[in-house]
């Protein structure tokens, strides 16, 4: 018996990635998935991958930040496969981070569409999915987050703060409707080698952000998906509200590890700041 035996499982973005890898864990634990997504070929391509592990899935297709749209998939979902018991809402707006810059160089339509997906999407998903659950005596879900939820960058100002908000979104609903046995839980993913990642992350890019990492090697959509199948399965019974890192250690150092930290013999000769700190006065 698997973790998911006689559950029912919508999980958003789950054509590509993380969420593919997600909708995949469960599968393959006795859950059958509701595989979302906005391309709906790559949601078909997951849930035939789950058809051949001998799981069962159903694809929809649909844009999380049109209300319509996601009251129909869980509808469907309900009627297709009885009810909703678990809900991985991992849909986001990927295609505005190129254009996701600094605060006065930001294009509004960018953070507003951004905010519909991300942010609003995620809670048009949670509202349709909690009275569900809650007639099925409770469920589980997991919220997509990001360590650029958690500290500021140069850029991807709506997308940082969109999983920022979800975080609280997370620890709210959990607060809420935990007396309902619903659990709520956050996951804030690093560095993870995604196919869409590796498309435009070039070599140098790469390096930088790999050598704030603690671990050496690098994340996959498999990690993540390990732990989300964890946080919605019952044996993390007593675990809700938080918001999990899983990045390699990126966050858990001073900023100074990655330039040897305090040990001079492993500074690199460069790695002093070109620009000197103004002396107060």
């Amino acid at each position: 018996m698997g973790r998911f035996e006689g559950k029912v499982a919508v999980v958003t973005g789950a054509g590509a990635g993380i969420g593919k890898a997600c909708a995949l864990a469960i599968a393959r634990e006795g859950g059958r998935v509701v595989v979302a997504d906005l391309d709906d070929s790559a949601a078909t391509a997951c849930t035939a991958q789950i058809a051949a592990e001998t799981g069962h899935a159903l694809t929809l297709a649909v844009d999380i930040a049109d209300a319509q749209a996601v009251a129909a998939l869980f509808e469907t979902a309900e009627r297709h496969f009885g009810g909703i018991d678990l809900l991985v809402n991992n849909a986001s707006a990927m295609h505005l981070t190129p254009r996701d810059r600094a605060i006065l160089d930001l294009d509004l339509t960018v953070w507003d569409q951004t905010m519909a997906t991300n942010l609003r999407g995620t809670l048009l998903c949670c509202r349709q999915a909690i009275p569900r659950m809650i007639a099925r005596g409770g469920g589980a879900i997991v919220n997509m987050s990001s360590c650029q939820g958690l500290s500021g960058d140069t850029a991807l100002t709506s997308y940082a703060a969109s999983k920022a908000a979800m975080n609280m979104l997370s620890t709210t609903l959990a607060t809420q409707y935990g007396r309902a046995q619903i659990r709520c839980n956050a996951v804030a993913p690093g560095l993870i080698m995604t196919e869409r990642l590796l498309a435009k992350l070039d070599e140098g890019m790469h390096r930088h952000l790999h050598r704030h990492q603690l671990l050496a090697h690098v994340g996959r959509p498999e990690d993540v998906a390990a732990l989300v199948a964890f946080l919605l399965s019952d044996d993390a019974a007593f675990i809700t509200g938080q918001v999990v890192c899983i990045d390699g250690g990126m966050l858990a150092h001073l900023p100074t590890y990655a330039d040897g930290g305090n040990n001079p013999a492993e500074r690199p000769v460069d790695s002093v700041d070109e620009a000197p700190f103004a002396q107060e006065r």
